[in-house]
């Protein structure tokens, strides 16, 4: 017998893109992530100024009613690592495209349907029910967003400037929270506060059937990249499935584990900034609603700027360097954080939001392109949506509720800074075990 091993055909080169072409997949990918996100940041501005008040029984403590509308902004995180498994597994069985306008169709008829719910003071406790299962569909839907759209980006981006391109899905959040914040205001400028409250905010959820329309009509004109159809046809000539939650965790437990750490200090702090600044402002009548949300407008737009300026500088200094430059700038915004507010001048405040939402751009954007860069083709909608969601889980989802309740236990904000420190801490020590990817052709991670 031969002892001669059969020859496995290299994989092809990877086809060059045109600029033109990148520019496609980029606005198909980010006209559907604004959209989702939108839908999203519209729950969480919501949640602060009206759902404490509507769906849930008043106890006479402002603060109980804001912590049950957070536990329920809480779910649509919990759902998120569900729908990134499902869609996980299914987009690297069938593609990336077709389950992104799946995920869009789904987020947008649970957003709509949310604006239609009558209050508590109408159905009594059917109401958070129901506003519950609008939200764990919600969430379902966007945990599978991130994955397939940063993906089809990254896996059609040339090696050298895949930080950049594939930090336009990430910029597509302020996008989405700048459109959220945009008709909010509009809203509360044109209506009384007993007329926003009444009816006027279910119009902001409406609305997302005409974001989602559009997306859903861009995101038609792009296909899968090269690099996950020739691994696609390798799956299936020697009939293997895509990979399963379990292969990724037993394939790679320690990568799982450092990147679900190494995200939990920024996102923590974002959702501090966008939906836990709006309750202490509030609370302590520091600003006036609209004086809020104009701040977070203008810092949602240095957000986007920022981000993409990531992607670029990853591209340059690396990953890691990148990420590690904006766990040092939120260090500092979060010694800042509670004066700035504590003085209610909507100057200051903006200078520490906007710098806050600045240096969290340079620890998020980079990670688009580095957690793609970790996993193998087979297993990459799977392995980086389940990473992203779990860590979403474990600080963004929870980050409001227990800084509403320490304020609530202590009535002092130190306790929040210390959980704040921990988390900043213990991402940048995972992150410092997790290893450089930057111009890693996707191909050879394949071979």
């Amino acid at each position: 017998m031969s002892n001669t091993r059969p020859i496995i055909s290299p994989l092809p080169a990877p086809v060059a893109k045109s600029p033109s072409s990148i520019r496609r997949v980029v606005a198909a990918s980010m006209a559907g992530t604004v959209a989702e996100w939108y839908e999203f940041f519209i729950y969480g501005i919501a949640a602060t100024l009206v759902f404490g008040q509507l769906f849930f029984p008043q106890t006479g403590n402002a603060l109980d009613g804001i912590i049950a509308a957070f536990a329920t902004y809480a779910v649509g995180f919990v759902a998120r690592p569900l729908g990134g498994i499902v869609f996980g597994h299914y987009g690297d069985r069938y593609g990336r495209k077709k389950l992104l306008q799946f995920s869009l169709l789904l987020v947008g008829v649970s957003t709509f349907l949310m604006g239609c719910l009558p209050g508590f003071g109408t159905i009594g406790y059917a109401a958070p029910i129901l506003l519950v299962t609008m939200r764990f569909l919600q969430g379902f839907a966007v945990g599978g967003e991130w994955g397939g759209a940063v993906l089809l980006v990254s896996e059609h981006s040339p090696e050298n400037r895949r930080g950049f391109w594939a930090s336009f899905p990430q910029a597509a959040a302020p996008v989405g929270n700048v459109l959220a914040t945009l008709v909010i205001l509009g809203l509360s400028w044109t209506l009384s506060d007993e007329a926003f409250l009444a009816w006027g905010w279910r119009v902001a959820f409406w609305l997302s059937a005409v974001v989602i329309l559009i997306g859903y009509m861009i995101r038609r004109t792009v296909e899968d990249a090269p690099v996950f159809l020739e691994a696609l046809k390798r799956q299936q000539a020697a009939q293997e499935k895509a990979a399963t939650l379990m292969e990724v965790l037993v394939s790679q437990p320690l990568t799982v584990f450092k990147v679900v750490l190494m995200r939990m200090g920024e996102n923590a702090s974002y959702y501090l900034m966008i939906v836990f600044s709006i309750t202490y402002l509030t609370m302590n009548e520091l600003m006036e609603h609209s004086q809020i949300l104009l701040v977070l407008f203008a810092g949602n737009v240095i957000q986007f700027f920022a981000m993409v300026g990531g992607g670029w500088l990853s591209d340059i200094l690396g990953r890691k360097k990148t990420i590690l430059l904006g766990y040092a700038g939120l260090a500092f915004w979060a010694l800042t954080f509670f004066p700035s507010m504590n003085s209610g001048n909507a100057w200051l405040v903006f200078a520490n939001l906007g710098f806050g939402l600045a240096v969290q751009a340079l620890a998020y954007a980079p990670q688009a392109a580095l957690i793609s860069e970790i996993f193998p083709t087979r297993m990459r909608y799977m392995g980086s949506s389940f990473t992203y969601q779990i860590g979403t889980i474990l600080a963004g989802s929870i980050a409001p509720i227990i800084a509403a309740s320490l304020l609530r236990a202590f009535e002092s904000t130190t306790p929040i800074l210390v959980y704040i420190g921990l988390v900043l801490v213990l991402s940048v020590f995972a992150l410092s075990r997790l290893r450089e990817t930057r111009g890693l052709d996707l191909s050879t991670l394949d071979r």
